[in-house]
């Protein structure tokens, strides 16, 4: 699944391309997982403003028509294409601008386009409402982060794939943050100490940079929207290496399953 740093990727890789661009046209494909709750003319001539980020949404404003709020869903990519291929069988939602063609490729079709007359209207509104803050955002430090774990019993792996206290920390990113600040990522969230809080909010903010700079996790298919792969996936120190010895201590990479998601950890680096 595309996460926080994927998504920063790929929006920087068309966002300077498309903003001030003319929408020409717009095709739907195989319905996503909510309409585009507009009716596609009404979109046509309008301006591009400057793409942005919340969380995993990308919002592309349109000048005096609200915008379009974008998730890449569990297998979605953006493309930017200079020309216009015929769209394919996976290709579900096409927006042609006069400077380029942006395609939202997604076979599981988890993926949405839906319109907005702002980000602070339905449904985009609705949809970012229960959004933590940004790893990047100043406010974003141990001690929010201690006060916002305060009396949760779920563990600490858990607490950060939630995304209501910080956004971005996804699976993978969460797995390498822990073992960056040497915690068990079985340990009850609550029971996480103000000083260890600060180090986990320090990690965050680090694996997510680190991702960001080596554009991304490249596990299967994702590619920016110019076809570039990323290569954090060669970095990580933790993160599907199960029974390959830890790179700091030599002890051997345990796996373990965790609310459905596979959890990579350093059982001796890794304190409760």
């Amino acid at each position: 699944m595309p996460e926080l740093p994927e998504v920063e990727v790929t929006r920087r890789s068309f966002a300077g391309a498309i903003h001030g661009a003319r929408v020409t046209g717009l095709r739907l494909g195989k319905p996503l997982r909510w309409p585009l709750g507009a009716d596609p003319e009404t979109l046509l001539n309008r301006v591009v403003g400057e793409v942005q980020r919340r969380g995993k949404y990308l919002w592309l404003p349109l000048q005096d028509a609200g915008g379009l709020l974008m998730h890449l869903g569990m297998s979605g990519s953006l493309a930017f294409l200079a020309d216009t291929p015929a769209a394919g069988p996976h290709d579900h939602f096409d927006l042609h601008t006069d400077r380029g063609l942006l395609r939202l490729t997604d076979p599981r079709r988890f993926g949405a386009v839906v319109w907005s007359a702002g980000l602070d209207a339905a449904p985009a509104s609705t949809l970012l409402a229960g959004l933590g803050l940004e790893p990047f955002d100043p406010r974003f430090d141990g001690e929010h982060l201690h006060a916002a774990l305060s009396g949760r019993r779920v563990s600490i792996k858990q607490a950060l794939l939630a995304g209501d206290i910080v956004v971005g920390a996804g699976n993978i990113y969460a797995c390498e943050a822990l073992f960056r600040a040497g915690i068990d990522p079985r340990l009850p969230a609550g029971k996480l100490s103000r000083p260890r809080a600060q180090r986990l909010a320090t990690a965050v903010r680090e694996v997510l940079g680190q991702a960001l700079a080596a554009g991304g996790t490249t596990l299967r298919d994702f590619r920016d929207a110019h076809g570039v792969a990323g290569s954090f996936q060669m970095q990580a120190q933790v993160y599907g290496r199960e029974g390959e010895p830890c790179r700091h201590c030599g002890a051997a990479i345990r796996r373990l399953v965790q609310g459905q998601r596979s959890t990579f950890f350093c059982p001796t680096c890794q304190k409760r």
